[in-house]
């Protein structure tokens, strides 16, 4: 076996403060499976993680990293892999950890487990060469994409998903306002949107991340500036109506114009604090719109197998793709740390394991 390299957080600090260092992987223990992997992604999970969330203490010292696809190397003792998953195959990473045994989770809904929690954040996760995953959490990756492809899918897709058809109840026809359309998880919401017969409206920070929203299906795009004159375009393109769904994971700057453009009855959906977690907002707009609102984490692992059965079903030309930005090596991991906050890119970002 060659060299085995992870990054570590030892200490909260900021992004690209994680350390490179050398380590021996581990056995798998019955039902669990080691990768060598080949690519990772990065999501603002990683930087939480790095960076420290104030009141939720982290198992320290943690590698992080949510996303990740690789080669199944070794299985633990009596380990049943799902379908389409052999030993020496090719995966990707469903990324989060439950009991399996519980009532949500055998309802279903292993989201909310009591004890869930995503790769990379309560345990050693993606940002190494090798790891440990529950063999239930892989997954196959379609035949034409690359290990860069099938580590940039899991996470951003299973939240829209989640986010747009279990919790907003997408409607053909209907108008979602997306958010962050240049991020990883707004630029697969565009595209599920289009996917699901509605309409995107996305929102993003400069002409440059624009073009690649059209370009993604979007049926308008804003370059956000001024939000009150962003609210009157909204409008405008709905004819005074405003939009059945908003799909919001900036946080506390948005969420008043969420209300604002929100329609009587429409729904808005968050899954993400990144201007900041606190807010207030007139309680009278929520009753008297009938506006609801629905909180969203991850999702069902079992939304990623029906995924991968859409594109399964036209393979050569896909309905929705995961968009990488830039790839990294695995070496140059803190920089890419650094690229993702500083947000100037449209899409994921990727490290290679060379």
């Amino acid at each position: 076996m060659a060299e085995a390299v992870r990054f570590r957080v030892n200490q909260h600090g900021p992004a690209g403060s994680p350390v490179r260092e050398t380590f021996t992987p581990a056995d798998p223990k019955p039902g669990w499976a080691r990768l060598e992997l080949k690519a990772m992604a990065l999501n603002r999970l990683d930087l939480w993680t790095t960076e420290g969330i104030p009141g939720y203490p982290l198992p320290l010292p943690l590698t992080p990293g949510c996303d990740g696809a690789g080669i199944v190397e070794v299985v633990g003792e009596g380990t049943v892999l799902p379908p389409g998953v052999e030993q020496g195959g090719s995966v990707m990473i469903a990324p989060g950890l439950s009991c399996g045994v519980c009532p949500a989770c055998l309802r279903g809904n292993d989201m909310l487990c009591p004890t869930y929690g995503v790769l990379g954040h309560v345990c050693d996760g993606t940002a190494a060469t090798h790891v440990l995953v529950p063999a239930a959490n892989l997954l196959p990756i379609p035949g034409n994409w690359s290990f860069e492809q099938a580590a940039a899918f899991p996470l951003v897709f299973l939240t829209a998903w989640e986010m747009l058809v279990h919790k907003a109840a997408l409607r053909p026809g209907e108008t979602v306002l997306i958010w962050g359309g240049g991020s990883g998880v707004g630029s697969a919401a565009i595209q599920l949107v289009k996917a699901l017969g509605g309409f995107a409206i996305a929102v993003v920070g400069s002409e440059a991340k624009a073009m690649r929203c059209w370009e993604l299906g979007a049926e308008h795009v804003l370059v956000r500036g001024d939000l009150k004159a962003l609210a009157t375009r909204v409008r405008d393109l709905t004819g005074k109506r405003g939009v059945e769904v908003v799909f919001e994971h900036t946080g506390a700057a948005t969420w008043g114009t969420s209300l604002s453009v929100c329609a009587r009855g429409g729904r808005i959906v968050t899954c993400g604090a990144t201007t900041g977690r606190e807010t207030t907002f007139d309680l009278r707009a929520l009753f008297a719109k009938q506006i609801q609102i629905h909180g969203s984490y991850m999702g069902r692992r079992e939304h990623l197998w029906t995924l991968l059965a859409l594109l399964q079903r036209n393979p050569t030309n896909p309905p929705f793709r995961p968009v990488i930005e830039r790839v990294f090596d695995l070496s140059e991991y803190p920089e890419a740390q650094r690229h993702l906050e500083a947000g100037h890119g449209f899409g994921k970002v990727v490290c290679r394991m060379s």
